[in-house]
């Protein structure tokens, strides 16, 4: 009777040090990219790639042909994220950090931690250095690398902090990832004020800051949450090369003026006059509440207080307060 075979496995590490040493090394490489705007060369693997993942599969098919073919040019990845993605396809781990550890870029800052993983009235802001593991997760994405992906969305959820939490809410919106969404919106709801301050919040899309005003449990007052949003789209009209209203027609709606106090409200009033940001009948709207003091009128979701409100006089007249 035939013994069956067994596989027997060796040293892990020294195999994964051998693959390593290869990433980037124009030792026996047959492919050549250069990658991002800064336009770095890196050196890979074609067989090694194609067989990993299957957008490099069809990038690198035949007809590039045997040697070094002319570079293969990917612009949009930051070179960092795409030696961090060819380290994972190398040696199935990656080494992650919260904050780059590059001075290029952009994105948000602080300390950058890091871990091995296997498989006018502006509000001021801190002026961040750029981030890595959102980047890589980016590429992760663009790639269909769907293990790199879990990885950095686990990694990215454990160190979560307030200088990454925009950014990491921006890419969950752009990317669809729901579980991410949430949890950053958590996290911002939990820690408004600070968030609010963060260069991330500033370049934030309108699709992705509109769930953050609707959101009942802000920890912020609306006095602020109105000077936030001027500032958002400041930024945005300064970019865009548009009327800062025109930037701020999507969201500003969800700004809950009737939460103002008379005078503020009409400070609020007089400083649209000089630089519109607010439609006048959503204004109107506002104060309608404050002469109705009743009925449906001081009623609803634009009425409605959130967690971080002040409390002022005129508001026993209007929705129940945060519970």
């Amino acid at each position: 009777m035939e013994i069956p075979g067994l596989v027997v496995h060796g040293e892990s590490a020294p195999f994964s040090t051998a693959l390593r040493s290869l990433i980037n090394n124009p030792l026996y490489s047959d492919v050549r990219f250069v990658v991002g705007q800064e336009r770095q060369e890196v050196f890979a693997h074609r067989c090694l790639l194609a067989c990993r993942c299957n957008f490099f599969q069809r990038l690198l098919g035949p007809e590039l042909g045997p040697g070094l073919p002319s570079p293969v040019v990917l612009s949009t990845v930051p070179a960092e994220a795409f030696l961090a993605v060819l380290e994972f396809l190398y040696t199935n781990s990656v080494k992650l950090h919260r904050h780059s550890v590059s001075p290029s870029g952009r994105g948000l800052g602080g300390e950058g931690g890091d871990g091995l993983r296997d498989k006018g009235n502006s509000l001021p802001f801190r002026q961040p250095p750029p981030l890595q593991v959102l980047e890589v997760l980016t590429a992760a994405l663009e790639y269909g690398l769907e293990e790199l992906r879990e990885l950095c969305l686990e990694f990215v959820v454990k160190v979560l902090d307030v200088e990454l939490v925009c950014e990491a809410l921006q890419v969950a919106v752009t990317f669809g990832l729901g579980l991410l969404q949430e949890r950053c919106i958590a996290f911002i709801e939990a820690h408004s004020q600070e968030a609010l301050r963060t260069r991330g919040f500033l370049e934030l899309s309108a699709p992705a800051l509109l769930p953050l005003l609707r959101s009942d449990k802000l920890c912020v007052d609306e006095a602020e949450l109105v000077l936030a949003a001027r500032s958002w789209a400041r930024v945005g009209a300064a970019v865009l090369e548009r009327p800062v209203a025109e930037v701020a027609a999507p969201v500003v709606q969800e700004l809950r003026l009737a939460l103002l106090a008379p005078a503020e409200l009409s400070a609020l009033e007089e400083q649209n006059r000089q630089e519109p940001l607010i439609p006048v009948e959503q204004i109107v709207e506002a104060w309608k509440c404050h002469a109705l003091r009743r009925g449906d009128a001081a009623r609803g979701a634009r009425c409605r207080r959130r967690r971080g409100t002040l409390p002022r006089e005129h508001h026993r007249f209007l929705d129940l307060p945060f519970k």
